[in-house]
């Protein structure tokens, strides 16, 4: 760093930041290199004062007070370093202010500017302002006056200056790029929120000026200012590649570990490697340990290692500077932290001592006082300080005392919810405008606002409201400071915990569940979530969990068995499974712990405190009692309940007791008793409106009087006015069916709480309950209008879905989104909740492309929701995770639908990156894989599918498919057989099952799986979907009438009737299976029957298909298709060139709208052929050949291939034939077609044996039913001299049709005669 101006404004900066060794160091290099400048001699002196070596700075200030440029400022130093002595000497001091008065008149600008930065470092700035004001007029606007002003003016804490100094700055930099001025620049930037514009010139500095540090220091800070810990993290590393020992990069690691991971053994590291560096930095700035330790006492969570390490620093600076009351001070903060009260005392009291005006060492002094118990001596120094609160201005802490004095002295509830909230409400007024940084974490002080939390929940109910009631008011004021809390500071593993805490108070349990099992996955001895996690488990019924949990947490620390808490779950557990003795010993034994005979005070176990609320003591003794009652001691209990009375009698928890005198009562059946006790418990009391509420239970539930349940209610508003009670009448008159009233009563509250949203969606879901839509819907759009919560846009956009309005919805969506782009998380995840409602709306009206956009919208927001929510609410990670699978899962629909496969593999694998055991999703991209052939990929998943659940039928079914295709025909049965063997009636499965054994050849297995679902059910064959299976086999074994006959069965049935019709309608149109548009077997039969009767019975076959499809109804985009193609095959059936032409148009336009879309390239084809264009058709084929064969679309594959095998067979390219013909064979061993095209090609051949072979085949798989495959078989045995079987071919063919020409003649007696011969 050659620039002297870049050096100086290094000297300058470690000056400002207070790294007086630092500034040492580089000075010393300084003088080295730039030896004749003797201000670098001046900032020598300068950092050796600041270090308190008096002396030694004074003699070097000696040797340069006779330099002109540094003389003023070494005077000024001077008299600094007298007054620094311990015992100053006056005569001296007024020596040299006499002479720094004498040498201003004469001063240089030089000797001006460097005494107006000595004077700015001292923090004077005021005067610093008069000499560099004087330095810039003396020298006709000094670029370095200017740029030093500037500064000047930024730090003066006074907003006026402070937003001229960015002019400055500017015209300071208007000649050439300064550092300092650039530095400037950026604070300019960081003092008006600028941070994008501060690190804007930050990054010139680090261009201009490679080597200048402070400016990645700077950089660092700026990118934690933007809440982007990622590249902060980043930067800090390549701050310590550069500078090892790099204090600031070395805290912010220390402080990412502590913060965002709850890291605290890594924290604890570079804790240490920090303190290391300050040691060997500056090992006499005790300023700068005390700074540097304050964010990590405050962010720990008390945590015994960090506070060791920052108590080492603290201390240290004690022993520098045991004169600081600021010092001694902390060092009390750091002894409450850890529980020494006795030691805090003493520290407050060596603070007072060394400053008697310090109010936070008085502070300190109270919150011992208010620990101990000695309310009169704190009550009376509270009062003093409450006093001069107005010239000290308010402190949240005093308030958080006072309203710690206010439960200790027994104050009303509303007084101390009073107080802390103007605590909560102080302690934030000091943050704002505060940037995210190391500054921030000290005044956030997130271990003061948990304790606030904690006497917040000391108010409320340990219970979440029931069904209707609304949580306890502080605890909305809990879960706004604690999502603070855990968005900047989520690695503090307690405010995570009573973040659950309060969720599940408030009757959220699935978020609870959510910030727990973060909790846990962090800290599994985390014995208070564990218990929390077994309360909810409880509450949900669920016992075996619950006692998991409750094991877990003795397995991880056992001496939760000395905390009433777990022994009370426990006991719980217990009596809800019956184990009532069990419950009993469990909770005596509870009884029996420290703690619980005293309500409300704390134990201590093995020096651990365990704090247990009133609430949860009465909780034990009414648990017993009512354990005993239900174990028939009732003498026991009623002496548990008198216990409670007399332990209690006074407290609030007394009415707790008498409501559990009035369950009893209800227990025994005496309802009137109940009824009594509950009444004398009056509105002024506590727990009035949970007395009522088990009243209105007591007429609804045992009196069975839904007058008398209202009246309960009612009376509540009468005597205690408020929203909740509004609310509770309200919900009470939706629980008897009577919403009108309902509506009424919401209405009212709404006046009195006007902007509360769950009022207004209320409402609104009560119209809808009471069917009057348009009311709600007009309800909905009022509310919006007068700026309530925005979630009720989702709620009326919702309502106009289901009522089909959907041009609407659409318009409430778009305005939902129409604002400038959001950064907050509670805007993101709504923006989200819009786009997917929007992407269902264009499914709904078929504008697709546009839902594809929407939900490629949704994603991209979704994903900035995942990387904001990992940082402000780990606990809610899983949930948002669910929602990006959702929607990447929708999007690979989308993407199927369009027959994009590939698209819709990568995101179905997107979607299980965010929930990798999402079945459904699985199941998905296994059958994509299975579209697209990729058999191994699909087996995998399946595996996978089957290992976390064994009996899924779809993967089950899919395991067989894909033992289908690798020929494996044994394990493919079997994967069915296990299905069907489960359940014999599981159709579905059946008639996978029977086109499986059809592609595998062996048909001839179906009718003892069809045997074995009548054996099972006596109502099988009136099924449809046994006869939907039982047509299928039939028409696959060439008995196209009986299977007609049996779909016909199943034709009217919602489940198996549209499959049932589409099959009817193919067998109409291709009754003997034959190749639609082959020219090859054309004309083998043309003298086979009277061919007027066979259009007759065409045209009637055609007539019938016509009228089946009127009966189809598809739901699907891919349904509609096929249902036009099948009406247009109708068209071809007639064999007219106007009808075949007019269908070639419709094919051609679905193939030029659906990308690869076999079925309309086949029928394209089909239409060819018939129309004798063969090169076109067979153009279209080939396409199709090239493809690859997917379960979909396997018939339409098949019949191509025969297609194009019949046209190569007919113009003689035999070898390309077989290739097709043996591709179908592999797909489909029972293919008929196939084997006779083959036959046909040996014979042709003249390859007889061969011939006969696959003709034999293809009578086989023909059930022996088709006469002409017979004739050819039997003809193929006669030229291979087969007589005897081509004898007892001609029989069975003759058998069945007496009259088929020239068997007889041609075969039959050739045969006989070769016989005989």
């Amino acid at each position: 760093m050659e620039d002297e101006e870049t050096t100086l404004g290094l000297i300058s900066y470690y000056c400002y930041e207070k790294y007086y060794n630092h500034v040492v160091n580089a000075a010393a290099g300084a003088q080295r290199r730039f030896s004749n400048e003797p201000i670098y001699s001046f900032f020598h002196a300068y950092g050796t004062l600041m270090q308190d070596h008096i002396e030694e700075a004074m003699g070097e200030l000696e040797l340069i007070r006779d330099r002109r440029d540094v003389s003023l400022c070494t005077l000024m130093a001077l008299v600094y370093a007298e007054k620094k002595k311990e015992n100053p000497d006056r005569e001296v001091i007024q020596e040299l202010d006499a002479k720094v008065k004498e040498d201003r008149k004469s001063a240089s600008p030089k000797s001006l500017y460097y005494a107006g930065m000595f004077l700015w470092l001292l923090g004077r700035n005021d005067k610093a302002r008069e000499y560099i004001e004087r330095m810039i007029k003396l020298s006709n606007g000094s670029r370095e006056g200017i740029i030093l002003k500037a500064w000047i003016d930024l730090t003066s804490s006074k907003d006026a200056y402070a937003k001229k100094a960015g002019k400055y700055f500017d015209e300071g930099l208007r000649e050439k790029a300064d550092v300092f001025a650039l530095m400037g620049k950026a604070q300019y930037y960081d003092y008006r929120q600028n941070y994008s514009g501060a690190l804007e010139m930050v990054n010139q500095v680090i261009v201009s000026f490679p080597g200048f540090l402070p400016a990645l220091i700077k950089k660092m800070k700026l990118l934690l200012s933007l809440q982007d810990w990622e590249q902060t993290i980043d930067a800090a590393q390549r701050l310590l590649q550069r500078d090892k020992n790099n204090l600031e990069a070395l805290r912010m690691l220390a402080l990412h570990s502590l913060c965002r991971d709850g890291d605290i053994t890594e924290s604890v590291k570079q804790l240490s490697n920090l303190i290391s560096s300050l040691d060997i930095l500056e090992p006499l700035n005790p300023e700068l340990l005390y700074r540097m330790s304050l964010a990590f006492t405050r962010v720990c969570g008390r945590n015994e290692k960090v506070l060791e390490q920052t108590y080492r620093m603290v201390d240290r600076a004690f022993s520098l500077a045991s004169g600081d009351s600021d010092l001694a001070t902390e060092l009390g903060y750091q002894m409450v932290l850890q529980g020494r009260i006795k030691d805090a005392r003493k520290w407050y009291k060596t603070a007072m001592t060394l400053d008697e005006t310090s109010v936070s060492a008085l502070t300190g002094i109270i919150r011992c006082q208010l620990i101990e118990g000695h309310l009169e001596d704190a009550e009376q120094q509270l009062e003093f300080l409450t006093e001069i609160q107005q010239s000290i201005g308010k402190s949240g802490e005093l308030l958080y005392l006072r309203a710690m004095l206010a439960v200790k002295k027994r104050r009303p509830q509303e007084e101390v919810t009073g107080l802390l909230n103007d605590a909560v409400d102080t302690h934030f007024s000091a943050l704002q405008g505060l940037p995210l940084g190391v500054e921030y974490f000290e005044k956030l002080n997130p271990d003061f606002l948990l304790e606030i939390v904690k006497e917040y929940l000391a108010l409320c109910p340990a219970k979440p409201p029931a069904q209707g009631q609304l949580p306890a008011p502080q605890l909305q004021h809990c879960a706004s400071v604690l999502d603070t809390v855990v968005k900047i500071v989520p690695g503090l593993l307690q405010g995570v915990f009573l973040l659950a805490k309060v969720r599940f108070q408030s009757g959220d349990v699935e978020a609870a569940q959510s910030s727990l099992h973060h909790c846990l996955d962090q800290c599994p001895s985390h014995a208070d979530a564990h218990l929390l996690m077994a309360e909810i488990y409880l509450r949900q019924g669920n016992f075996t969990l619950c006692s998991q949990s409750l094991e877990l947490c003795l397995s991880h620390n056992f001496e939760v068995r000395e905390h009433p808490m777990y022994h009370l779950i426990r006991a719980q557990a217990q009596k809800k499974m019956g184990d009532l003795v069990g419950a009993i010993q469990t909770l005596q034994m509870a009884m029996s712990l420290p703690g619980v005979h005293r309500a409300g005070f704390s134990s201590k176990s093995k020096n651990k405190k365990i704090e247990l609320s009133p609430a949860y003591c009465v909780s034990v003794f009414l648990e017993l009692a009512e354990a005993l009652w239900l174990n028939g001691e009732q003498h026991e209990a009623a002496k548990v309940m008198q216990d409670a009375i007399n332990e209690f009698s006074g407290t609030p928890e007394e009415l707790r007791v008498t409501i559990a005198n009035a369950d009893l009562a209800l227990l025994r059946g005496d309802t009137e008793l109940a009824l009594s006790t509950l009444r004398n418990i009056t509105p002024e009391q506590p727990y009035y409106i949970q007395a009522k509420e088990k009243m209105a239970d007591i007429y609804l539930n045992h009196r069975k009087d839904k007058r008398l349940y209202a009246s309960c209610y009612r009376e509540m508003v009468e005597k205690l006015p408020s929203p909740h009670t509004y609310l509770l009448l309200g919900d009470a008159y939706m629980n008897i069916q009577e919403p009108e009233k309902a509506i009424e009563v919401y209405e009212q509250a709404l006046k009195k709480n006007p902007k509360d949203g769950t009022l207004a969606s209320k409402i609104g879901k009560a119209l809808v309950k009471t069917h009057n839509y348009v009311k709600a819907i007009n309800y909905y759009e009022a509310a919006l209008k007068n700026e309530q919560q925005n979630f009720l846009r989702y709620d009326l956009a919702e309502l106009l879905m289901k009522m089909k309005q959907y041009e609407r919805c659409e318009r409430v969506l778009h305005d939902a989104l129409a604002h400038d782009p959001a950064n907050e998380l509670p805007a993101l995840t709504d923006d989200c909740r819009y786009l997917v409602l929007l992407a269902k709306i264009q499914n709904k009206v078929d504008k697709k492309d546009d839902a594809l956009l929407f939900l490629q919208r949704a994603r991209d927001v979704q994903a900035k929701v995942l990387k904001r929510v990992q940082l402000e609410q780990p606990d809610a990670v899983p949930v948002q995770k669910q929602l990006a699978a959702e929607i990447c899962a929708e999007i690979a629909k989308h993407y199927t639908s369009q027959r994009g496969y590939e698209r819709a593999v990568k995101f179905y694998k997107e979607a299980l990156v965010y929930c990798e055991s999402d079945c459904k999703v699985m199941l998905e991209l296994a059958r994509l894989y299975l579209t697209l052939d990729e058999v191994d990929a699909c087996q995998e998943q399946c595996s996978v599918i089957l290992k976390n659940d064994q009996f899924n039928e779809d993967a089950t079914l899919m395991m067989a498919d894909l033992m289908f295709r690798k020929q494996d025909y044994e394990q493919a049965v079997f994967h069915f057989q296990q299905l069907l063997e489960r359940k014999p009636d599981n159709y579905p499965t059946l008639s996978r099952l029977i086109d499986l054994l059809r592609r595998a050849g062996k048909l001839e297995d179906v009718p003892r799986f069809l045997d074995m679902a009548v054996k099972h059910s006596s109502r099988a064959r009136s099924d449809p979907g046994f006869n939907y299976c039982k047509g299928l086999y039939l028409w696959y074994t060439g008995e196209p009438n009986d299977g007609l006959r049996h779909f016909n069965k199943a034709r009217k049935d919602n489940d198996w009737g549209q499959n049932a019709v589409y099959n009817m309608i193919e067998i109409c149109l291709n009754p003997d299976n034959d190749t639609v548009g082959g020219e090859v077997f054309e004309n083998l039969d043309g003298d086979i029957g009277n061919s007027t009767e066979k259009q007759e019975s065409e045209q009637l076959a055609v007539r019938t298909a016509e009228k089946l499809l009127k009966e189809l109804r598809p739901q699907t985009a891919g349904g509609l298709v096929q249902l036009h193609i099948l009406e247009n095959y109708c068209f071809l059936a007639t064999k007219q060139k106007a009808n075949v032409e007019k269908a070639l148009n419709v094919f051609t336009e679905i193939a030029n709208n659906e990308k690869d879309h076999v079925p309309a390239l086949l029928a394209m084809a089909t239409a060819y052929m018939i129309l004798k264009q063969t090169p076109r058709a067979r153009n279209q084929l080939k396409r199709i050949a090239k493809m690859n064969w997917s379960i979909v679309d396997a018939d339409e594959f098949e019949k191509s291939w025969l297609l194009l095998a019949d046209i190569y067979i007919h113009s003689g390219k035999y070898d390309m034939a077989g290739d097709l013909l043996k591709r179908c064979l592999r797909h489909n061993k029972s293919c008929c077609k196939a084997y006779e095209y083959l036959g046909y090609i040996m014979e042709k051949e003249q390859a007889f044996r061969d011939a006969a072979l696959n003709y034999e085949l293809a009578w086989k798989y023909g059930n022996q039913t088709n006469p002409t495959i017979g004739y050819k078989l039997a003809f193929n045995y006669l030229k291979a001299k087969r007589h005897v079987d081509a004898i007892d071919v001609c029989h069975k063919v003759l058998d069945a049709h007496p009259n088929y020409p020239r068997m007889r003649k041609d075969i039959l007696d050739k045969a006989r005669a070769a016989l005989r011969s």
